[in-house]
C-alpha cells in the first residue's frame, strides 16, 4: 500500500469537493434546512471521497439523496452495518454508492462517503435536516451553521475509536459555501443579525412577516454561520398539530396526529424580584490546551481561559452570602480548589480568586468525565440545591459517556454549561443542559462571555420549579401520548416544547386545552395553551420528525445509561440494550431521521463494471479554528467503511490522530503544532475598569475605600476622599460611590454586574447608613453623573 501524506496548497491536487449550497427556510421557531454538496472528480481514477462534518447535535436529519449526471437517487433509512456492507458490495462490483452516517459518539458528527466516482464525473448530494431554534436572552431565535469542527479528544478507555478529523487553517479550505435564508412568522420579523457579512434583509409583504437574507460574498471558514432572528411579541404559546402520513399504519407515531407545544411561562413579578440566597455552586473549568485559543477571530489577545478567568470573577463576587461553593479544573486530570464545597465568605472567597488567577491552560486533554464523577460522589448539602456551571470549548470524543453521566444523576443537581469558541460541540454542550435540567449558552464570534453567564447565574438563583405536570382535556376517543421527556425544569422567557403522538378519532368539535402546573416559590401555577384537533397546513412531516428524533435521542441516552450500571449481569446488559438498539433502529427507518444505529445508503444501479485496482480514497478537509497543520490523506486502499466511523484509523493518516486518542499530556505541542520559545515575560496587560472595580468588592457586597478604588475610577484617593460626608463610614461611601460609576459609565454592561450590585444595595440597606440622599448627590458631583437614589434602589 502507497500513502502520501503532507502539505497540500492550491497548485497542489485539489480535493473533490468544490461547493456548498445551504438554503435556510425557518417557520417560527423550526428551521428546515437543505445543503448540497457539489462533487467533481479531476482524477484519472475512479475516487472515494470522505467528508466528516458537523452538524447541530439536535438537529434531525430526514433526507439524502444524490443525483449523477440526470439520475437521482434517494437514500434509504438502514440499521448501519447493513448499510456499509451495501455500500462496500456495491463499490466492489463498480457501481456507485454513498453513505451517509452519524457517529456513534457524538450525535453532531457525521461522515458522508461518495464512492466509485468515475474520472471526469460530477456529482451533487443532497442533504435536509430540521430543528428547533433556540431562544436567547434578548429573546433573539439563534439558529447556526457549523462551519468548523475542531479535533475531539478521545480519553484512554472511553468506548469507540473516536472520530478523525482532517482539519485545514480557515484561510486554506478548497471549497466555497452560499448561503441563504427564508423566514416567516405569524408575527413581524424584526430582524436579523449575524456574525457574518449578510447583505440587505429584504421583506416579501407589507406585514413583514416574511424575508429573505443571503450570506454576503466571499464568505471565509474562520467561524460558524449564525443567525439571530427577532420576532415581535416573541414571547407567546402555541400548539401545532401535523397530520399523519397517510402511507403509514395508524397507531404508529408517522400514522398518528402530532402536536408540538411551545411553551413561555411568564412568572411574578413579585416572585422573581426575591432571588435564592442559598445553593451549592460548583464550577467547572476546562483548562485543556485548546483553551489557550483566541476565543474569536477579532481579539486575538484574549484567550478562552483568560476570559473564563474573569468570567470566575464576575461570578464569585455575585454569589449570595450563605450559599456554599467550589471549582474544579481539568484536562488529562483534575483539580479542585477546596476537598469539599465551603462556605461562601471573604475568607473562602479570596482563596478562591488567587488560584483562579494562577489558572493556566495546561492541563492537556479534555477529560471531563473523571471530575463529574468525583461532584456527583460528594453528598448533597441539606437546603443547598446543587447547581453544576460547565465551562468547555466542547472538543470531547465522548460525548454520549458524559451526558448519559448527567442523567443519572439530573435528581441531585442542575446543570448549565458554556461552549467557547468557534467548533465548541453542540451534542455535548446542549446535551449537558438538557439532561442536568439546566441552560445551554454559546460564546462565539464577538460574544462576551460574562453577560452570558450571568444570565445563567440569575436563572440558577431563580425560585425552584416543583411538582410540574401536564395534563390534557381532549375529545372523547383521542388520547396523547407525550413523546418528549418529562419537563424537570422551567425558567422564565425561556422556552419549553412538548411532543405529544394524538391517537384515537372524535367526532366531536371541541376545543382542546392543555395545562401546565407547577409551584413556583410555594405558589401554585398554571399555563394553559388551546388547541383544536385541525391540522395545519404546509408544515409537510416537520413535526412528526422532530417528534421522532426526540424519542431515538432518549432512545439512545437509555442505551448508554446501562454503561453506567456495573451491578448488571453481562447477558441482562446486553440484552436490554440490544432492545433499545431495536427500538431506535425502526423508529428511524419508519421516520426516515438518522441516528446512532442507522444510516442513509443509495447506491446507483445503472451501468457497472468491476472496479480495476484499488480506489483512490480522498479526505476532504474541514475547515478549524486551530492554527493546525494543512494534513491530506491520499492513498490507494481497499474498499472500507469511513474512518472513526467503523473501526481504527489507517496507521498513515496523520491528521488528529493525537487529537483523538492516546495519550496527551500537552495537547497545544502534540496536536497543533505550536511551537514552544523561551521569551522574556511580558508585563501584564491592564484590567478592564469594570474588572478592576468589581475586583475589590468584598463578599458581603461592600467596597473598601482604597487607592486601587479611585484608580479603577481614574480619580486621586483625595479626591475620592474628600467630599465624603463627615457622619457616613468609608465603606458605605466606597459602596455608594462604586454603584454610582457602574451605572454611569457602564450601563451598556449591567447583565454583567446586576447581581453583585444587588448584593451592594442589599449591604447598604442593611446598614441603615445616614445622609443616604447627600452622598449620592456628593457621588454624582465627584464622578460627573447623573444617577438618582431610586436608579441605585437605595
Amino acid at each position: 500500500m502507497e500513502c502520501c501524506c503532507g502539505l497540500l496548497t492550491a497548485e497542489k491536487q485539489p480535493v473533490p469537493l468544490k461547493g456548498i449550497e445551504v438554503e435556510l427556510e425557518v417557520k417560527d421557531h423550526v428551521a428546515t434546512v437543505v445543503s448540497t454538496l457539489h462533487y467533481d472528480n479531476k482524477e484519472d481514477k475512479a475516487i472515494e471521497a470522505v467528508f466528516v462534518f458537523p452538524l447541530p447535535g439536535d438537529a434531525a436529519v430526514c433526507h439524502f439523496s444524490a443525483k449523477v449526471g440526470q439520475t437521482e437517487i434517494v437514500a434509504e433509512v438502514k440499521e448501519k452495518q447493513e448499510a456499509r456492507e451495501e455500500y462496500d458490495d456495491a463499490l466492489s462490483s463498480g457501481q456507485q454508492a454513498f453513505l451517509l452516517e452519524e457517529s456513534e459518539q457524538s450525535s453532531d458528527i457525521f461522515s458522508l462517503s461518495v464512492g466509485s466516482l468515475p474520472p471526469g464525473e460530477s456529482a451533487s448530494i443532497r442533504l435536509e435536516y430540521i430543528i428547533e431554534l433556540a431562544v436567547q436572552a434578548d429573546d433573539a431565535l439563534r439558529f447556526c451553521l457549523p462551519a468548523v469542527l475542531n479535533p475531539r479528544y478521545q480519553p484512554q478507555g472511553s468506548e469507540g475509536g473516536g472520530v478523525q478529523v482532517t482539519s485545514v487553517p480557515a484561510s486554506q479550505v478548497p471549497y466555497s459555501l452560499s448561503f441563504s435564508a427564508r423566514v416567516s412568522s405569524p408575527r413581524q420579523v424584526s430582524k436579523i443579525d449575524s456574525n457574518c457579512s449578510l447583505e440587505p434583509l429584504q421583506y416579501l409583504n407589507a406585514e413583514q412577516s416574511q424575508a429573505v437574507v443571503k450570506l454576503a460574498a466571499g464568505h471565509k471558514f474562520d467561524r460558524d454561520v449564525e443567525l439571530l432572528i427577532y420576532y415581535k411579541d416573541a414571547h407567546q404559546p402555541a400548539a401545532v398539530v401535523e397530520a399523519g402520513q397517510v402511507s403509514a399504519k395508524p397507531g404508529t407515531l408517522m400514522g398518528d396526529a402530532v402536536v408540538m407545544l411551545s411553551l413561555y411561562p411568564e412568572f411574578p413579578q413579585a416572585v422573581m424580584s426575591s432571588l435564592a440566597s442559598s445553593g451549592e455552586f460548583v464550577f467547572v473549568l476546562d483548562r485543556s490546551g485548546s483553551m489557550d485559543c483566541p476565543i474569536n477571530n477579532t481579539k486575538k489577545s484574549e484567550t478562552r481561559i483568560s476570559s473564563a478567568r474573569d468570567t470566575l470573577l464576575l461570578l464569585l463576587k455575585s454569589l449570595p452570602m450563605g450559599c456554599y461553593f467550589n471549582i474544579y479544573s481539568f484536562g488529562s486530570s483534575f483539580e479542585h480548589i477546596f476537598p469539599t464545597s465551603v462556605e461562601y465568605s471573604e475568607k473562602t472567597m479570596e482563596e478562591a480568586l488567587k488560584k483562579v488567577k494562577e489558572m493556566q491552560a495546561n492541563l492537556g486533554g479534555t477529560e471531563i468525565l473523571q471530575p463529574l464523577k468525583h461532584i456527583y460522589n460528594q453528598p448533597c448539602i441539606p437546603s443547598q440545591p446543587r447547581q453544576l456551571f460547565v465551562f468547555t470549548d466542547g472538543e470531547v470524543g465522548n460525548t454520549k459517556e458524559v451526558t448519559s453521566l448527567v442523567k443519572k444523576n439530573s435528581t441531585s443537581h442542575r446543570c448549565f454549561s458554556f461552549g467557547i469558541g468557534e467548533g465548541a460541540s453542540t451534542a455535548l454542550i446542549n446535551g449537558l443542559a438538557k439532561e442536568g435540567g439546566g441552560h445551554a449558552q454559546f460564546i462565539t464570534g464577538a460574544d462576551r462571555m460574562q453577560p452570558k453567564v450571568m444570565q445563567s447565574l440569575r436563572f440558577a438563583l431563580q425560585p425552584a420549579v416543583e411538582d410540574i405536570s401536564v395534563t390534557w382535556d381532549l375529545p372523547q376517543g383521542v388520547t396523547a401520548i407525550v413523546l418528549s421527556p418529562p419537563l424537570t425544569a422551567i425558567f422564565q422567557g425561556q422556552r419549553s416544547l412538548i411532543y405529544a403522538q394524538l391517537t384515537g378519532q372524535s367526532s366531536e368539535a371541541k376545543d382542546c386545552f392543555v395545562t401546565v402546573k407547577y409551584n413556583l416559590a410555594g405558589h401554585p401555577t398554571q399555563n394553559q395553551i388551546p388547541f383544536t384537533l385541525q391540522p395545519t397546513e404546509e408544515t409537510g412531516l416537520t413535526i412528526h420528525r422532530l417528534s421522532a428524533r426526540t424519542v431515538i435521542r432518549s432512545l439512545e441516552t437509555e442505551k448508554n445509561n446501562y454503561d453506567l450500571m456495573p451491578f448488571m449481569e453481562r447477558e441482562d446488559k446486553k440484552e436490554e440494550e440490544d432492545g433499545v438498539k431495536q427500538k431506535v433502529v425502526e423508529l428511524s427507518v419508519q421516520s426516515g431521521v438518522s441516528s446512532s444505529h442507522t444510516a442513509f445508503i443509495a447506491v446507483h444501479k445503472g451501468e457497472s463494471s468491476t472496479t480495476q485496482g484499488p480506489l483512490l480514497r480522498q479526505i476532504i478537509p474541514v475547515p478549524s479554528f486551530r492554527n493546525m497543520p494543512q494534513m491530506m490523506c491520499m492513498r490507494s486502499m481497499p474498499i472500507s467503511p469511513p474512518n472513526g466511523f467503523a473501526g481504527p484509523p489507517p496507521a498513515c493518516i496523520a491528521y488528529a490522530d493525537c487529537a483523538m486518542g492516546g495519550e496527551m499530556d500537552d495537547l497545544d505541542e502534540m496536536c497543533y503544532g505550536w511551537t514552544k520559545e523561551i521569551v522574556a515575560p511580558s508585563p501584564p496587560p491592564c484590567m478592564d475598569p469594570l474588572l478592576e472595580l468589581v475586583s475589590l468588592q468584598k463578599a458581603s457586597g461592600c467596597w473598601p475605600l482604597v487607592k486601587a478604588l479611585a484608580a479603577a475610577m481614574e480619580k486621586t484617593s483625595e479626591e475620592v476622599e474628600k467630599p465624603k460626608p463627615a457622619a457616613v463610614s468609608k465603606d458605605v461611601w466606597a459602596t455608594i460611590l462604586a454603584l454610582i460609576w457602574l451605572h454611569g459609565f457602564k450601563a451598556d454592561a449591567q447583565d454583567e454586574w446586576q447581581l453583585l450590585a444587588m448584593k451592594a444595595v442589599s449591604w447598604l440597606c442593611a446598614q441603615k447608613a445616614s445622609c443616604v440622599a447627600e452622598c449620592v448627590a456628593a457621588g454624582n458631583t465627584l464622578l460627573g453623573c447623573e444617577v438618582t437614589k431610586d436608579t441605585l434602589g437605595i
